[in-house]
């Protein structure tokens, strides 16, 4: 029996137990030689060659964001209307075979753009090219999910799947649990707070099927046991997502306004060019960029050239930007702007920054 058939026989014994207090522990074993399944079915074949062409796109700008959807939902229209790069696009599916970067210039921030093939159902299976597509998604620091507006939930319900299988978790926090494998002396188990989903018989049960028999385990919150599993495997990403509805000049007004109201959810018209602006904005917001401006003593700031940081950035990290060894030389900066109580305000290099401050830096 090869992994795929495992796992679908798995997949029906989850579907066919009831949930209660008896099975808990039975699906909470299922749930783990699932999770153990599918990391194998991700892992190269050895016996394969590098054959074809490499798909992954070297990472530029100062964030990466990946579209990813089914085949003709507007992907490779978005990508020529938002860029300078002309994606092909045609009225059938699989227009788009390979990944096509684009560049938006945006807020003074270069954000790169992947235009990635359709995926279709089975794409974590390896079908359609499904696990490059997913592979490269992986390093993105956004995904957009485009739907098609006249069938977006079943789209959305199985992309959703799709991701979550390859270990990809759409805007979801880690969770808050301690763990960490030892030589011996068994599994310590404690928790800070009181579990409903979880007990410890199911965590030494789990850790068991892992082959896991001395550990150290610690939640901080109540958490199911998918997301134990998680934290055991360790190679989830956790990344924001936002659902862009397309197509929305094919619907309904009253459809456009219950789409739009769902949470994390955008509503666009690329043939009609509508609401691309507030998409951009969403973006800008979900990626969490700032721009800091930088000055010269004695002259006016320079707003042509901004530099692009991460929110939550500090002075440091601005040095570090401009270059290597200024931190080591740095004596004080001089801030304007909304992090500080008075402008200009001295500061040194744990100040935080916040969007289009401006900086003076003050060597020793």
């Amino acid at each position: 029996m090869g992994i795929l058939e495992k796992i679908s026989e798995i997949e029906k014994e989850i579907a066919r137990t009831q949930k209660n207090k008896a099975t808990e522990y039975h699906l909470g074993l299922l749930k783990a030689k699932l999770a153990k399944y599918r990391a194998q079915l991700l892992e190269p074949s050895k016996s394969a060659a590098a054959k074809g062409e490499g798909f992954d796109v070297m990472k530029s700008g100062d964030a990466r964001v990946a579209l990813i959807g089914f085949p003709s939902v507007g992907k490779s229209t978005f990508l020529s209307l938002m860029t300078s790069t002309a994606s092909e696009a045609a009225s059938y599916e699989f227009t788009t075979l390979t990944c096509i970067p684009g560049v938006i210039e945006y807020k003074g921030a270069n954000i790169q753009l992947l235009d990635l093939p359709g995926i279709i159902e089975g794409a974590a299976q390896g079908k359609g090219r499904g696990r490059q597509v997913i592979a490269v998604a992986r390093t993105a620091d956004v995904v957009i999910m485009m739907l098609d507006a006249t069938k977006g939930e079943v789209q959305r319900s199985l992309l959703e799947k799709e991701l979550e299988s390859v270990g990809i978790r759409l805007n979801k926090c880690k969770p808050n649990i301690y763990f960490k494998p030892k030589k011996g002396g068994g599994i310590s188990f404690n928790s800070t707070v009181t579990l409903t989903q979880c007990s410890e018989k199911l965590v030494q049960l789990i850790l068991h099927e892992y082959k896991i028999f001395n550990a150290e385990v610690l939640f901080r919150e109540d958490c199911s046991p998918d997301e134990f599993i998680d934290v055991i495997v360790g190679n989830r990403v956790y990344m924001p997502c936002l659902y862009v509805y397309n197509k929305i000049d094919q619907i309904s007004m009253e459809e456009v306004d219950r789409l739009a109201r769902r949470p994390n959810s955008v509503v666009i018209s690329c043939g009609m060019k509508l609401n691309l602006d507030y998409l951009l904005e969403k973006l800008w917001e979900y990626l969490a960029l700032t721009c800091i401006f930088t000055k010269k003593r004695g002259q006016r700031p320079d707003f042509a050239d901004a530099i692009i940081l991460r929110k939550g950035a500090s002075v440091e990290h601005v040095c570090h930007r401009i270059h290597r060894t200024l931190a080591s030389q740095f004596k004080y900066a001089l801030v304007w702007g909304t992090s500080t109580k008075y402008s200009p305000q001295r500061v040194g290099l744990t100040h935080l920054m916040e969007h289009e401050d401006v900086i003076q830096i003050v060597k020793k």
